[in-house]
């Protein structure tokens, strides 16, 4: 295959308008590490770690649920100190919680497994994280990259490049944690500007993957609403019922605030008929989306 002819999964994506809403992969608990060195394919099931610690940091994550991420600053400037690790946690009350410690010996990574059983800190600013895993996805490192860098430049306190996150084809992909709101198909300003808007508590409907503590379909809901009715806060809407009838889904979204209203979404599942989905998987694949069949505003 040559240069001209090399496939690139979000670049294919756009062109057959995959549907990002409804597309975030649960989770409620996320682990950094910082990790400098070159980053496995595989991400942290593939690093050299100490046996036992790493297996008792995989089982502590398996048992609630959390995902490990590899983390490190963008551009080849090493900080200063040893690197850290971090717990994050999206409460269901809506509390954050965030745990942050250093490691030097493989050794040092078993805090993350008493961290996951302690409360944490509240208040502290979230995370964002930019998908730049390049030996996982080719899209991640072209499309991720760029968008990491405009981030970097203007929080580069907040911004750290990650290992994979899920659905490749929507490179850039931005997740901030512990808000648990996926963001895609980003470029350097567009990440820039959704970014900004989520710092100030201003979630658009552009971009928006979904929220990680709901289930895809009430992704998508949630995802009309705010196309229909104008960008909002991360806890201004809450999902107050979901009837599932087959692949129909009936999806109650109240306004927690005054002066927003309350709205009825219908929303039909479907697969898409196969297609190659990732960089590196050769063989077609359907996925799931979820059409809006009707939207309208509800009784109080």
């Amino acid at each position: 295959m040559t240069a001209q002819e090399r496939f690139f999964c979000a670049e294919a994506a756009r062109l057959r308008g995959d549907a990002l809403a409804g597309t975030a992969p649960y989770g409620l608990v996320w682990i950094l590490i910082e990790y400098r060195a070159g980053w496995p394919t595989d991400g942290y099931d593939g690093l050299g770690l100490e046996p036992g610690v790493k297996a008792r940091v995989y089982s502590a994550a398996q048992a609630v649920r959390a995902r490990i991420l590899l983390v490190r600053r963008q551009g080849r400037r090493r900080p200063d100190g040893p690197p850290r690790w971090a717990v994050l946690r999206y409460e269901r009350d809506g509390t954050h919680r965030q745990a942050w410690g250093t490691w030097q010996s493989d050794e040092d990574l078993a805090q993350i497994v008493d961290a996951l059983d302690a409360p944490g800190e509240r208040d502290r600013p979230p995370v964002v994280l930019v998908c730049a895993h390049g030996l996982h996805d080719t899209c991640c490192a072209v499309r991720g990259r760029p968008a990491g860098r405009a981030l970097s430049d203007r929080w580069p306190d907040l911004v750290w490049e990650c290992t994979h996150v899920g659905g490749d084809r929507f490179a850039a992909s931005v997740v901030v944690a512990p808000d648990g709101v996926y963001y895609g198909n980003l470029d350097a300003s567009s990440a820039t500007t959704t970014v900004e808007e989520h710092l100030a508590d201003r979630i658009h409907a552009d971009h928006l993957r979904g929220y990680t503590d709901l289930t895809p379909p009430q992704q998508a809901a949630l995802s009309a609403v705010l196309r229909h009715a104008g960008p909002a806060g991360r806890h201004d809407y809450v999902i107050e019922g979901t009837v599932r009838v087959d692949r129909c889904w009936r999806i109650r979204v109240a306004g927690r605030l005054a002066g927003l209203s309350t709205f009825e979404v219908e929303v039909h599942g479907h697969r898409t008929s196969p297609h190659r989905l990732t960089c590196r998987g050769l063989s077609p694949a359907s996925a799931a989306y979820y059409e809006i069949a009707s939207l309208h505003v509800g009784s109080t």
